[in-house]
């Protein structure tokens, strides 16, 4: 509570001087979430080994947790502007590290999300915005599979006309947060700091016409041979960036089985390349009929090898950290009176069962992949995670009733969705342990599917509408669970053996916005 009037006292203060001065226009917005659920969000409901039977696992089913969100615009004219947005949360009640137990007022859970400045060069069509921001790559359909956060960088758009714009962007995702930690354990202070940034250089061409809207983009990183140690301690374990930033390890890495930098070798280069692409098309010449497709390309250069584990006891391989894919994604809906049916697919390149060669799975940053809503951001998902889904290695088809409305303020959508596996399923005896195609399952990233896995996803999502600025929101979801035991069985640690279910949720929000 302290520091949310220090918060407050600030904002009034800025609000004061803006009085004074007479020239600066302020504009607050923002939104607070409160929401409960219930859930078993775990595909695994017990293992059995050499010492009897044990649950994986074990975690409450039901959460209470609220978030608050504060954005302040400084705006001096239609060219020069200033933004600060601040996150209280999220706080999960009764839960001390977040500020939602008995005297939450002494735990810290102000964060900055983002604060930028707009301006514009004098008589011309070119705008610029510096600083911690909100960048989402070019995407229809489904999302961006690749990035969508908040980064620090630099954006700038110049408007040729009517039909033609150019976004330029450079983003600094990571920088200065190796400390200097060598592969035995030990600290080496002179290499702190050193070849441990990833900055990102994108150029995107939005081209509008009547009827269709398309984007071609492009996106060049270079990773320092460091920059993941930056963000792991020794022995892989997380270090500040977690599934609510981007799960990189996983995103980055080639498989499942290998997540932590101490388990690369080492590498004569001191930047890799990163590349993606994509060209994402909005067809609405037909209307009532939408289109939607979106294609996309990533590529991660090689930084040394890391040996599998065939099995629990023995290494095998030598296996290549390069990774590189595809993916293409489409969308069709037909807009009538009482909603927007719609058909949705996907389709992504997966690993083939050789690990010399790198991984065929698409990387990625921070997916925010949307066409579902327990495996993906389709909707509030934010109690138990505040991420999406990359497709990675998987293939899809579902509909979709969006938006039906048969009572005044009350909406709902439902879809139904099939997940597949385009992995090679000779892969999973290069996995660690059985449990590796769990792993994508909470981390950012897509579930590590073979070619003999399949999910079925149900969602449902309630909306009434009950203030023009208050909403509450019923989603309700449910898994269906068709891993193959007999593909699994065949991961590094044999002596151990899980027992699949489904998966569910159940969870109210209720969001005030204005």
């Amino acid at each position: 509570m302290k520091r949310i009037c220090t918060l407050l006292l600030c904002a009034g203060m800025l609000l004061g001087a803006a009085s004074g001065a007479k020239a600066i226009d302020f504009k607050v917005k923002g939104q607070w979430l409160m929401g409960f659920n219930v859930a078993d969000t775990s595909p695994v409901h017990k293992t059995r080994n050499s010492a009897g039977v044990e649950r994986k696992h074990q975690e409450d089913k039901f959460h209470a947790a609220q978030r608050l969100r504060l954005q302040l615009d400084a705006v001096a004219s239609e060219s020069l502007s200033g933004t600060v947005y601040f996150e209280i949360g999220t706080q999960k009640w009764g839960q001390a590290s977040s500020g939602g137990a008995l005297g939450a007022d002494s735990a810290s859970v102000i964060k900055l999300k983002r604060a930028y400045i707009d301006w514009m060069p004098p008589e011309t069509d070119l705008s610029v915005r510096m600083g911690i921001q909100g960048i989402a790559l070019p995407n229809t359909a489904g999302g961006s599979a690749i990035m969508d956060t908040d980064v620090a960088g630099i954006t700038a758009n110049y408007k040729i006309n009517d039909n033609m714009a150019i976004t330029a962007l450079w983003a600094r995702p990571l920088n200065d947060n190796y400390n200097g930690y060598l592969a035995d354990g030990r600290v080496d202070s002179n290499r702190a700091s050193y070849l441990d940034n990833l900055d990102l250089f994108g150029l995107m061409v939005p081209l509008t016409f009547e009827g269709y809207e398309l984007t071609p983009w492009v996106m060049y990183g270079m990773k320092g041979k460091n920059a993941m140690k930056g963000i792991e301690g020794f022995e892989g374990f997380q270090n500040g960036i977690n599934t609510a930033d981007g799960n990189l390890p996983y995103s980055l890495y080639p498989y499942p089985g290998m997540t932590g930098w101490s388990d690369v070798g080492s590498t004569s280069k001191t930047y890799g390349s990163l590349w993606w692409a994509g060209l994402p098309i909005n067809i609405t010449a037909f209307d009532p009929l939408n289109i939607e497709i979106d294609l996309n390309y990533g590529y991660a250069e090689e930084m040394g090898k890391f040996w599998t584990a065939k099995t629990w006891e023995r290494q095998t391989k030598h296996a290549s950290t390069k990774r590189e894919g595809w993916l293409a994604k489409a969308l069709v809906e037909y807009k009538m009176d009482w909603g927007v049916p719609g058909i949705l697919g996907w389709y992504a390149s997966g690993d083939d069962d050789n690990v010399k060669n790198g991984s065929e799975r698409m990387p990625s940053l921070v997916p925010m992949g949307n066409f579902t809503s327990f495996m993906g951001d389709g909707n509030m998902g934010w109690i138990d995670q505040d991420y999406g889904i990359d497709y990675a290695g998987t293939w899809g088809v579902g509909i979709q009733l969006r938006d039906m409305t048969f009572i005044e303020d009350l909406s709902h959508t439902f879809r139904a969705v099939y997940w597949g596996g385009t992995n090679s399923p000779g892969m999973a005896k290069y996995m660690e342990s059985a449990y590796s195609w769990t792993d994508g399952w909470g981390s950012a990233t897509s579930p590590y599917l073979t070619t003999e896995d399949g999910l079925l996803e149900l969602n449902l999502v309630n909306s009434y509408q009950m203030y023009e600025n208050f909403e509450i929101n019923l989603e309700l979801d449910y898994v269906f669970n068709f891993m193959d035991n007999d593909t699994w069985k065949k991961a590094g640690n044999r002596n151990t053996s899980f027992e699949r279910q489904d998966a569910w949720k159940a969870q109210v929000v209720f969001a005030y916005s204005f």
